[in-house]
């Protein structure tokens, strides 16, 4: 990814905070010589440094991904950023966002235990606190027969890239009028977008 130097992120905490956040990713591998990609939630693991999913069965991207060097692309709140905000006419468009490229190599896994905790872990992230609803709950056979249309997989880490772009490489009074029109409106990229740009402006 490409990312000049006003809009690199470093800070290993944040991006592990965006990842987790933003976790419905992008995966991508090489599938019958072309590249592919699959739309799907990863889990961050950060003891193991590496992330878990699952394929549905019937993908075939799990076929020949195993031991290659995967990107699972995570998008965090993105906008359009209008020049007429600024103090001067001398300006164009652009698009404030936040992406994390996380690089590894994928494998199989296969071990029952693995794969139960991984998916009670999914359910239990994404389920609201007060849901009556647990896998606990659900017949053991019913899970068993489910588990086997699905193939978990693990992505060991091997290289993170990380890129905010919020209008780091304009004056902080631009960056301010931006923040302010951000705010004037009701969208919830653009309202997380000027609260990114608000802390980044307090550092």
């Amino acid at each position: 990814m490409y990312i000049p130097k006003h809009f690199k992120l470093d800070d290993e905490e944040t991006i592990c905070d965006f990842i987790e956040s933003y976790s419905f990713a992008t995966l991508f591998s090489q599938h019958n010589g072309e590249p592919y990609a699959t739309h799907l939630p990863l889990l961050l693991n950060k003891s193991e440094n590496a992330l878990y999913g699952h394929f549905a069965r019937p993908n075939e991207q799990w076929k020949d991904a195993e031991n290659q060097q995967v990107l699972a692309v995570f998008q965090g709140p993105h906008c359009y950023i209008s020049p007429s905000w600024y103090e001067t006419a001398k300006a164009v468009p652009t698009w404030n966002y936040v992406a994390i490229h996380v690089y590894g190599k994928l494998e199989i896994v296969e071990d029952p235990n693995v794969i139960a905790d991984s998916l009670h872990e999914m359910v239990s992230k994404y389920e609201q606190p007060d849901s009556p609803y647990s896998l606990n709950d659900v017949d053991p056979h019913y899970i068993e027969g489910m588990t086997k249309g699905i193939v978990a997989f693990k992505i060991n880490i091997t290289k993170m890239d990380a890129k905010a772009k919020l209008n780091q490489n304009h004056p902080v009074e631009r960056q301010e009028l931006i923040i302010k029109n951000l705010e004037n409106t009701s969208k919830p990229d653009n309202l997380q977008v000027a609260a990114l740009m608000r802390k980044n402006l307090q550092k």
